[in-house]
């Protein structure tokens, strides 16, 4: 935040002055308490990035950086995290940019590829509660809203059954609040729709227990406002975070539906293999719509429309040389039809309006990430350095395509603080972006 102070009587007098803009001296704020933050969510509170956990990122999570910001008025004195032991990744190994040749080619080329540098992180799976809790850090990668009133969770979750105090019998919701918080910010919900997103929509498992399915409405509500109920009870302050559009993310945007090119040679041969099905699919040099499995058309399968996405993990090799999206339809669990983008968007707008009315039922501020994501979709510009959602080259966005760089992090951070300020009359400074990491170049 900055605050204008206008010089002294001899200064307006002097018609080459200006105004002196400087930063105003960081303040605490009128009713809120600092001192004990408490960051509750899922994976975007962790600090997850680059499809995996590890510990430089969950040192740069918006939590850590919020908390240093705190600081500064005397606030988060203490901020303790379930930290990995080193930077491989847990459970998986990280994403790196690398030069890699693809499988079915020799063609190289710059993208995302496993780390296979030394192993640090052994160890993770042990619970560290005992040597290092309890945490201020709650973030837990996996975790659904409807999840935190699920007794035992910390048995079936791995992130969970390292930090909780009782893994095997406790509820999340009993977890968070072990350090009696005075003040927090609440960001979940974004996982009640990621996994039946990024399984593919219908496609997706329907078992019984599984995550690949948009949690029932109702029981999210409950479970938010048993949440939110247990943070406020002591009178804690704080901030809610709402869910952001996924579909704007690079998993979902980075391979476009009108993104297959053709020679006039290669649309001619498709063409001819596909005269029987009487113009239902055609192909044109230059840029073209990928073939889709869809079960309602009478061929079971037809070009994707604008506004229906190919998913991140499909294959690359089965893109380049196996003919998916041209000879062979891309399968159903690699593709979001619009129907199912219409499930998705509409069950977030609902869990994004339950947040809405909890936050102006306890009267604290909530950030509407939905919207801000839009923005930075835009693009947006920090102290000279744009950010966008491009895969890779935006830099708000790790190489998972889902979860945010550190300076993705930075921008949610401040978005906090600002909220913070506005509601409680606080000045605590935004942090600068531009010192945390974006996606790394090799």
């Amino acid at each position: 935040m900055k605050k204008l102070y206008i010089l002294g009587l001899m200064g307006l007098m002097m018609a080459s002055c200006k105004p002196n803009i400087e930063p105003a001296a960081p303040s605490g704020g009128e009713g809120v308490d600092f001192t004990r933050y408490v960051a509750v969510g899922n994976s975007l509170t962790a600090g997850y990035a680059d499809g995996t956990l590890y510990r430089s990122g969950q040192k740069s999570s918006y939590p850590a950086i919020l908390a240093e910001q705190l600081k500064t008025v005397g606030g988060a004195k203490e901020f303790r995290q379930p930290l990995l032991p080193g930077e491989y990744g847990y459970p998986e190994p990280k994403f790196m940019l690398m030069m890699n040749q693809g499988l079915c080619d020799t063609v190289a080329s710059l993208g995302p590829m496993r780390y296979k540098g030394a192993l640090d992180s052994i160890g993770s799976s042990l619970n560290i509660y005992t040597q290092d809790g309890p945490f201020h850090n709650m973030g837990i990668p996996g975790i659904r809203c409807i999840d935190f009133l699920l007794p035992g969770y910390g048995a079936i979750n791995p992130y969970a059954r390292r930090m909780f105090v009782s893994p095997a019998g406790s509820r999340p919701v009993d977890e968070t609040v072990i350090m009696k918080p005075s003040f927090f910010t609440l960001w979940i919900g974004s996982n009640d729709v990621l996994g039946y997103a990024t399984a593919g929509g219908d496609q997706a498992p329907a078992a019984i227990g599984s995550t690949n399915q948009i949690s029932n409405v109702d029981l999210f509500n409950a479970a938010y406002d048993t949440v939110l109920s247990n943070l406020r009870r002591n009178g804690a302050q704080g901030v809610l975070l709402n869910i952001p559009d996924i579909t704007s993310t690079p998993f979902f945007t980075t391979i476009q539906a009108k993104g297959l090119m053709l020679t006039k040679n290669d649309a001619n041969l498709l063409n001819n293999a596909y005269n029987s099905l009487g113009g239902l699919i055609r192909f044109n040099e230059g840029a073209n719509y990928f073939i889709i499995e869809d079960s309602s058309s009478p061929v079971k399968f037809r070009h994707i429309k604008e506004g229906e996405y190919i998913l991140l993990s499909t294959p690359q090799d089965s893109l380049k040389c196996a003919g998916w999206g041209t000879k062979k339809p891309i399968p159903g669990r690699y593709v979001l039809t619009a129907n199912e983008v219409s499930k998705i968007r509409s069950a977030t707008a609902s869990f994004n309006n339950i947040i809405y009315l909890m936050a102006k039922r306890e009267n604290i501020p909530m950030v509407d990430v939905n919207a801000y994501m839009r923005t930075i979709q835009a693009g947006i510009v920090f102290n000279g350095a744009m950010f966008n959602t491009t895969f890779i080259s935006g830099g708000a966005f790790s190489l998972d395509g889902i979860h945010l760089t550190p300076r993705g992090y930075a921008l949610v951070a401040n978005q906090i603080i600002m909220a913070i300020n506005a509601k409680y009359k606080s000045t605590i400074p935004l942090t600068d972006v531009n010192k945390y990491k974006g996606v790394a170049f090799p």
